[in-house]
């Protein structure tokens, strides 16, 4: 990447020079140390969202009272499954965005509020569903809903979930917002399944991994933003803008995620690191440093990867490739352009509050450390 080129993104998305691409140290000076450490992501200028709560911390009430009444059952384990999770810390995100679109866009009524919860109980169904294909034990630092209950309930109330969401999309009365939350809960499946033909195959292109995380996760971050202005009736333009800025903020944030899983800190991932390797995912950094190796390290991956023949030392040797690869760098460089992508859609809308706090969302989301 260019000085110049470098220079122009970070200017976009108000981050310093340092900060556009983290600086990943392998600390393979100790053997007992089996972690990357990745220079902080956060910019001296405090890219955050608090901004973004602050102006729809009135909706996100409203929002969370919602998603409460929702989770209601006579069947005991429903309200205590999904709550474990809905309740365990996540920052949501997605329904915040679903809000911020809304207001951007000058919508008036009520009906973004039920679709934001829905959008909420679309994640929150995925979460408890991809923690059993993946067999996962944490989910944001707790213990995961399957170690809890079991898979069969993990399962079940993720089903429950989607069947509230789509009561709520119902009772918002707009058939073309029903259509695009429906359209995405079809393709994050497609996106699940797309991953599970990928899993442990280290032929993966990055064409194909890129496809994989559009659908199972920025899918459900456009759609999230896409909404709000389709209630508010705004132009096709508006509305194509705001599911870019969806789209390109999601993708930024799974590459970021990628990066982390080699040399976050497990305190704040919620989960522990390495998860990725050990459960022989390929994500964008297994897919550079696969290519980019020779055939001896080429056989490394397959070993680790597709065959799942691990040691204690090789979540360090893989790191080490990844960092000789520049790997992790370059996964980082690619988030940035991402990012950069919605911002740039961002442009379409009059400077506001709103558009200032959701330009430092994908600042957030590029520098975050968790």
């Amino acid at each position: 990447m260019t000085r110049q080129w470098r220079s122009r993104v970070n200017n976009r998305l108000h981050l310093p020079r340092e900060a556009a691409v983290p600086i990943v140290v392998p600390t393979i000076a100790k053997p007992e140390t089996r972690v990357a450490v990745i220079v902080p992501f956060e910019s001296p200028s405090g890219a955050s969202i608090d901004a973004l709560i602050a102006l729809v911390a009135a909706d996100m009430e409203r929002v969370n009272a919602a998603i409460l009444s929702r989770t209601g059952s006579e069947v005991t384990m429903i309200p205590e499954v999904a709550n474990h999770l809905i309740s365990s810390g996540g920052k949501r995100l997605r329904p915040m965005l679903t809000l911020a679109m809304a207001r951007l866009s000058g919508y008036p009524g009520d009906g973004h509020i039920k679709l934001a919860a829905a959008v909420e109980f679309m994640h929150t169904a995925t979460l408890l569903h991809d923690d059993v294909v993946d067999e996962s034990e944490l989910r944001r630092g707790k213990l995961s809903a399957r170690m809890l209950w079991g898979n069969e309930a993990s399962v079940l109330v993720g089903d429950f979930l989607l069947g509230q969401a789509f009561r709520m999309m119902v009772e918002v009365g707009s058939l073309r917002a029903l259509d695009i939350l429906s359209a995405a809960a079809a393709t994050i499946a497609e996106g699940e399944v797309m991953q599970l033909a990928a899993a442990k195959n280290t032929a993966t292109t990055e064409d194909e991994y890129l496809a994989v995380i559009r659908g199972k996760t920025a899918e459900l971050f456009a759609a999230a933003c896409e909404v709000g202005p389709v209630i508010a009736n705004r132009p096709k333009a508006e509305q194509t803008a705001c599911r870019s800025v969806g789209m390109n903020l999601g993708i930024a944030f799974q590459l970021v995620d990628d990066v982390l899983d080699y040399g976050g800190k497990s305190a704040k991932l919620g989960k522990n690191i390495g998860d990725d390797f050990r459960e022989g995912k390929i994500t964008l950094p297994v897919v550079l440093a696969f290519r980019r190796g020779n055939d001896t390290e080429r056989a490394f991956w397959v070993r680790a990867l597709e065959r799942g023949e691990t040691g204690e030392a090789d979540l360090e040797h893989a790191i080490g490739l990844m960092t000789k690869h520049r790997a992790l760098e370059d996964t980082m460089t690619r988030a940035h352009h991402y990012g950069a992508m919605a911002v740039d859609a961002l442009a379409l809308f009059p400077s506001s509050p709103m558009k200032t706090a959701l330009e430092q969302v994908v600042a957030f989301c590029l520098a975050r450390s968790h």
